[in-house]
């Protein structure tokens, strides 16, 4: 099993930027596509940005779209989200998770996931 570590969060003006990493221990998840979901307050946790095994395929969900990018170094066993154009709306913690599945145009993710990293975004 995996350990993945998320940081970077923190407290955020609107407009600002931060970027996220997800540090993986235990074994390699370069074999792994791998995704961001967040709950903001008193929400679920809803989907932010999935990438492939490669780094080539990425998919965002529309309210982050231009403004978020995933990415990922295999060599590092890091996934890293960079935020920008920050608004309130984002304000959630951000998971990161291995296996991302689409069904039904429904994102979830397998087993492994973080214990999260909380981003404010004052306005």
């Amino acid at each position: 099993q995996v350990h993945l570590v998320e940081s970077g969060g923190g407290l955020v003006q609107a407009g600002g930027s931060l970027r996220l990493s997800c540090a993986a221990s235990g074994r390699t998840i370069s074999s792994n596509a791998m995704a961001w979901f967040r709950q903001p307050p008193r929400k679920g946790r809803e989907f932010v940005a999935a990438i492939g095994v490669t780094g080539a395929v990425t998919n965002y969900a529309d309210s982050v779209k231009g403004r978020f990018t995933i990415s990922r170094d295999n060599a590092k066993n890091t996934v890293y989200l960079q935020m920008s154009s920050l608004n309130p709306e984002d304000t959630a913690v951000y998971y990161c998770a291995t296996d991302p599945v689409r069904k039904g145009g429904i994102w979830s993710a397998g087993r492994d996931w973080g214990q999260g990293t909380q981003v404010t975004v004052s306005s």
